[in-house]
């Protein structure tokens, strides 16, 4: 019954930003854990930010801090991912992912989320 779409992706240059949107369905957003994740062609699924219940708490890779920014909007079931400084390393599928269960320590591991997007296509020209 839950879903999650991602959308805002597209292709930019090196330098420019873009923000992507996750609409999630359901009265119990607020419940769930969100993540962004991508993953380039040939390459693992590559953790990204991740986000707490109440938006108090955000985590973020190493290979984005400084440039990215995680948010959420309870009221309108939706999480962000504002990505600035966009460099070409940065192409990837974008996905948004949900932990429903619980809350979990392990927010880097693609498989303690139990809900997924579709993915949204983000490309960086040099």
């Amino acid at each position: 019954q839950v879903q999650l779409v991602e959308s805002g992706g597209g292709l930019v240059q090196a330098g420019d930003s873009l923000r992507l949107s996750c609409a999630v369905s359901g009265r119990t957003f607020s419940a769930y854990t969100m993540g962004w994740f991508r993953q380039a062609p040939g390459k693992e699924r590559e953790f990204v930010a991740a986000i707490s219940r109440s938006g108090g708490s955000t985590h973020y890779a190493d290979s984005v801090k400084g440039r990215f920014t995680i948010s959420r909007d309870n009221a309108k079931n939706t999480v962000y991912l504002q990505m600035n400084s966009l460099k070409p390393e940065d192409t990837a599928v974008y996905y948004c992912a949900a932990i429903t269960y619980n809350n979990s320590w392990l927010l880097s591991m693609p498989g303690t989320y139990d809900l997924w997007g579709q993915g949204t296509q983000v490309t960086v020209s040099s």
